[in-house]
């Protein structure tokens, strides 16, 4: 009896020997249970929640949704009170009138200066020949005074009346100028009217864009999260008062660096959700990280110091998930899932072309 409890008990360590060993082999994937599929539990689903907030203050006056409502592009989600906008919007368009009716009212200035222009060129053009007359007289009665035909008093008067006549001509060109420098100054200070008329438009379209955004619209479609404002609230820019989650969604998959070399863009992949009764899904890789995850870390280890334990580093991996599944509009950002890769399965090569 002795003898047939050793043998029971030497049986029972050896099998318990047998199943440590395998248990090992099992758990370090090493022969005979190698396997090309790799596995991880770090996965998530995600998406681009975006968070919704105003870019002007006022008061609540309409929130026509409801928590986690579905909504398209455009659909209105918060309303602020637009009166004070509106009032901002008509000042600056009647600002602006003012700025075009002066620009306007230059640009009669400036056909006045050159109907001025015209009008002293003509006084020189009348005061040249004035002037010739005179001097062409003056000629005249000098020769017939050396013959005695006129007197010295004529001579003088003609003179005198030549000297006018000049001077009258020196007039006529110096208002010539002064139109020129008057027209140049309308020139001159309609660019100064010009930048008024500008800065007008600009305020008038800071205007309309700050009454747009009196309208707080989903960029686009969605399901939203909680609302965080009501009618009647203050709000200011920044406010945080609801958030979006977009239809489109991932899976981001934080393999092991040694679980990925047999990795492909292209292919396919299935995760089973946690939230859904550990229901799978299937998706396929379309890129890698750029880098390990611990390189986007705020604050990095440093391994040079100290001592040192080698541990494998996690490589992000994207799953777009494939389309025309119904569990799949289910997901949700947040969520854990468990991912699993047959890395001897070949990429789809429409997919690994387009990525």
């Amino acid at each position: 009896m002795s003898r047939l409890l050793k043998s029971l008990s030497t049986y029972v360590a050896l099998v318990a020997a047998i199943a440590g060993v395998m248990l090992i082999l099992y758990a370090w994937r090493l022969p005979p249970f190698q396997t090309t599929v790799e596995q991880t539990d770090n996965a998530y689903v995600r998406g681009n929640v975006t968070l919704l907030s105003p870019q002007v203050a006022g008061y609540v006056v309409e929130v026509p949704l409801t928590d986690y409502a579905k909504v398209k592009k455009g659909d209105l989600v918060v309303r602020i009170d637009d009166r004070p906008f509106r009032q901002k919007l008509e000042q600056a368009k009647a600002t602006l009138a003012g700025k075009k009716a002066a620009l306007s009212a230059s640009e009669q200035q400036e056909a006045s200066g050159k109907a001025q222009i015209a009008l002293a060129e003509a006084r020189v053009t009348s005061a040249q020949s004035a002037a010739g007359l005179a001097r062409t007289s003056l000629e005249r009665s000098e020769t017939l005074v050396s013959r005695g035909f006129s007197t010295q008093s004529e001579i003088d008067a003609l003179r005198n009346a030549e000297r006018q006549a000049e001077a009258a001509l020196r007039e006529a060109q110096a208002q010539v100028e002064v139109a020129k420098q008057a027209l140049q100054q309308v020139l001159v200070s309609r660019q100064s009217l010009q930048a008024d008329v500008d800065l007008s438009e600009a305020a008038v379209r800071l205007a309309e864009i700050d009454l747009a955004n009196t309208r707080i619209v989903a960029p686009q479609d969605g399901t939203l999260g909680t609302i965080g404002t009501s009618v009647g609230a203050y709000v200011t820019a920044g406010t945080q008062l609801a958030g979006l989650v977009p239809d489109h969604k991932w899976v981001i998959a934080n393999f092991k660096e040694t679980q990925i070399a047999g990795m492909q863009v292209g292919q396919p992949a299935r995760f089973s959700v946690d939230a859904l009764g550990h229901s799978v899904i299937n998706g396929h890789i379309v890129r890698f990280s750029p880098a390990a995850g611990s390189e986007f870390a705020v604050i990095k280890a440093d391994n040079a110091s100290g001592n040192f334990t080698k541990a494998a580093q996690r490589i992000p991996v994207r799953i777009e998930i494939d389309a025309d599944q119904p569990l799949a509009n289910r997901l949700a950002p947040g969520m854990s899932v468990v991912v699993s890769v047959d890395t001897k399965t070949a990429p789809d090569g429409a997919q690994a072309a387009e990525r």
